[in-house]
């Protein structure tokens, strides 16, 4: 049976290996020994060691035929742009048999800011903020490695992410204003099952050396979004404001998501990768979340049974 090495084993690569634990080995590297018990009854066999840590990864050595990289950099810290743990992880792998294969999750936002164009992965790339430029720099040791010594790479770029737990119900109940809709920029997304499928599907189906766009059908902009999450939530629409207001009253880290603007194409996914989104946009999954009778109000504060029932994976 296969090995595959989990690098990140955060709530995506939870998903994935529902999907691969009957058909290969799992392991995965775990900072946290609280967590192995967890890792253990779901299939993973847990691997202490710390990214940040480069002589706690020895173990890792030869020890999968795949690895699946999906933890972040570091924090980003002013003008350094090299992504350590990316590094020290590519150090650990060369010392004993290589992986054949290897698959990064990665952003979207190494494009930075494209005024709502359509983007395709071969545009190029030019990230603004601190943490899409360590991506850039993790993906581009990747490709240079697994070019120098033959391993099979493939690079997902993934835009925001949402399932029942990864909706923006905190900042709606806080009523953090959007921007208004003649300035407001385009978004792009994935539901984490999907995004758990297309690494599956990358699996079997990507080429080497490959980047591919993990983002569903949805054209919305951000304003849209929140405005779809909260009819599904029976909440208020955010307040709009202008762009120039917002550089006044929201965080750096929300405005460099507001700053940005561009529109993924998903035709490789589709076509090179085989997958059919099981979610193909988000309004289409928000609009089976309102209830049907109208005279039963939704708690606000989380989801309902049934709206968790579609959100959530089949079992």
């Amino acid at each position: 049976m296969n090995r595959i090495l989990i690098i990140g084993c955060g709530d995506i690569a939870m998903r994935v290996a529902r999907l691969l634990r009957a058909r290969y080995q799992l392991f995965a590297l775990v900072r946290n020994p609280a967590r192995f018990a967890e890792l253990r009854a779901a299939g993973i066999m847990p691997v202490a060691g710390d990214l940040d840590q480069p002589h706690s990864l020895q173990r890792l050595s030869g020890l999968g035929d795949i690895v699946l990289h999906f933890a972040p950099p570091p924090a980003a810290i002013q003008n350094n742009t090299t992504d350590t743990r990316t590094r020290n992880l590519i150090a650990a792998l060369s010392r004993g048999t290589l992986p054949r294969r290897l698959i990064y999750i990665s952003t979207s936002g190494v494009y930075g800011d494209c005024n709502g164009e359509i983007v395709t992965e071969t545009r190029p790339v030019r990230a603004q903020s601190a943490r899409a430029k360590l991506r850039i720099d993790a993906e581009n040791r990747i490709r240079l490695w697994s070019q120098r010594c033959g391993l099979h790479a493939s690079i997902l770029r993934v835009p925001g992410i949402y399932a029942a737990d990864r909706l923006p119900l905190e900042r709606l109940h806080k009523g953090t204003p959007a921007i208004a809709g003649t300035e407001d920029g385009y978004t792009n997304h994935i539901h984490a099952d999907d995004l758990a499928r297309c690494v599956v599907a990358t699996l079997r189906h990507g080429n080497a050396n490959r980047v591919y766009h993990c983002v569903d059908h949805s054209r919305m902009k951000m304003g849209e979004y929140f405005d779809a999450v909260a009819d599904a939530f029976s909440l208020p629409h955010p307040p709009r404001i202008s762009r120039a207001e917002a550089q006044t009253v929201l965080s750096p880290m929300l405005l460099s998501f507001m700053n940005e603007s561009r529109r993924l194409t998903n035709t490789r996914m589709t076509q090179e990768l085989k997958v059919a989104l099981r979610y193909p946009t988000v309004a289409a999954t928000l609009e089976e979340l309102k209830p049907r009778d109208l005279s039963r109000s939704i708690e606000p504060a989380c989801a309902s049974p049934r709206q968790m029932q579609l959100l959530l994976p089949p079992s």
